[in-house]
């Protein structure tokens, strides 16, 4: 039987503490999992389950997804298949300020209600298409959410009602195509934009007036990171850039290895303990001094194990996370490590890549893999537990329109997934049990955001959702 095991819990800006975990709502919820999960192994199918409700409520209408093709191509290791996994007790959460969640992108398990319902949907704008995608999740602070469109119109909305407060174009005058996301962070009453128009711009929470904006030479591809007066952006040529939150001046910056090509969007920088660490889309990854931008140590995840043409991409796209004095990273390239923050020093590695967050919960990882595989990894020494094999096609029969997916995060006893055909999974985090299924809008491309008990979906068709 899966039980809560008390960890330190992250602290929101960045360090760490130890707390008591209360455990006393985990027994009828566990006896739940466990009779859901038997009902569920016992079919050739699963059921459309609504991942969010309650068992006795309604099945939603939509397609079945067959167990039968699940392809997976990653085992458990022998001497670790079958341990338990004991995760920390679910806790609040009050915002998500910035892609990651918080600076340190370490976010652990977050509480949300056991019956979760669609809350209200709001059109933020304009969609994506062939040329122009989302790359960058809303974030959530102080009661308000905010997200920018494929057209660089960045809006607010109230948290609990969906109405929308204030809206602004960023588009340069002298720009109308073109648009590269970028994405949002918010530190204080400050919202910080990066855009593929090689500027971060600072806007004020209250109406969205522009503060002041910074061209820093090169596109930017990945959401900004902002903490303590900083703010933090890496360029499409793997530029680290420094600025200072109050007026837009450059304080440092640092020059990694220039790629050709690279998978679109790209990993926001984490910060922690006076550290920050940038991964480049060369698959290199290192620490800075937050104060001079001074190297501690750097490392590489590529890899030597290249098949096709897109495995030559070493590109971290995935947030690093800092952990309680670890780094876990994972390369597009094949590469999943763990690092000791002070000095780089790898403390396991294992050959599998992902393009997508690792989510840390307690001794335990949690990662999509490049083949459509949901792993669960043991923190402390890189054994894989479990592994999930997701859809890989919306035309299994054919093997045609692949299926991309985005994830995970962790909401009270639940990993939820999101893919491109228009569906959210919900999975066990205990043994990788699919749960159940809810429709979105539209195929999503970015990972839900969870804030103050709502989980929020940005679907492709621009329709933010809420569901609380």
């Amino acid at each position: 039987m899966t039980r809560n095991n008390p960890v330190g819990e992250p602290d929101k800006k960045g360090g760490d503490t130890n707390v008591a975990l209360n455990r006393s709502h985990r027994p009828m919820r566990v006896i739940a999992a466990v009779l859901a999960l038997t009902l569920v192994g016992a079919c050739e199918t699963i059921e459309d389950l609504n991942p969010f409700g309650k068992d006795d409520e309604a099945p939603l209408k939509g397609e079945r997804i067959s167990v039968l093709l699940h392809e997976r191509s990653l085992s458990p290791d022998a001497d670790a298949q079958g341990a338990d996994v004991l995760l920390p007790a679910p806790t609040p959460n009050a915002d998500w300020p910035m892609a990651g969640g918080y600076a340190n992108h370490a976010m652990h398990h977050i509480q949300v209600s056991d019956a979760l319902a669609e809350a209200w949907s709001r059109d933020i704008g304009a969609g994506a298409d062939d040329e122009e995608r989302f790359s960058s999740p809303p974030v959530v602070a102080a009661g308000r959410v905010y997200a920018m469109d494929v057209e660089s119109t960045v809006s607010a909305f109230d948290a609990k009602t969906g109405g929308q407060i204030w809206n602004v174009d960023l588009t340069p005058d002298e720009e109308d195509d073109g648009h590269i996301p970028g994405g949002l962070a918010v530190d204080g009453s400050t919202v910080y934009v990066t855009t593929g128009f090689a500027e971060v711009i600072a806007l004020g929470t209250g109406g969205g007036l522009i503060k002041w904006r910074k061209n820093v030479g090169a596109p930017l591809r990945a959401a900004p990171t902002a903490r303590g007066g900083r703010v933090f952006a890496i360029t499409v040529d793997n530029r680290l850039v420094a600025l200072d939150g109050n007026t837009g001046e450059q304080l440092w910056d640092h020059t990694g290895i220039t790629e050709v090509a690279s998978l679109l969007g790209g990993a926001s920088p984490a910060v922690a303990g006076g550290v920050v660490v940038a991964a480049y889309s060369s698959g290199e990854i290192l620490a800075l001094k937050v104060e001079t931008g001074r190297v501690l140590w750097q490392d590489s995840l590529a890899t030597v194990k290249r098949t096709d043409v897109v495995s030559t991409l070493a590109q971290i796209r995935g947030h690093p996370v800092i952990d309680r004095g670890r780094v876990i990273a994972v390369s597009h390239g094949g590469v999943t490590a763990a690092l000791d923050l002070r000095n780089g020093r790898r403390l396991w590695s294992r050959e599998i890549g992902g393009a997508e967050t690792p989510w840390v919960a307690g001794d335990y990882i949690f990662m999509l893999t490049n083949d459509a595989e949901i792993i669960c990894i043991n923190r402390n020494t890189g054994k894989v537990l479990w592994v999930r094999g997701l859809p890989r096609y919306e035309d299994p029969e054919d093997r045609e329109d692949l299926i991309i997916w985005t994830g995970p995060i962790l909401a009270s006893d639940r990993l939820i997934v999101a893919g491109s055909d228009g569906r959210a999974l919900a999975v066990s985090p205990y043994d990788g049990a699919i749960l159940g299924v809810v429709k979105m809008p539209d195929g999503v491309a970015v990972p839900p955001v969870v804030a103050d008990g709502s989980v929020y979906f940005l679907a492709n068709d621009a329709e933010l959702v809420a569901y609380r």
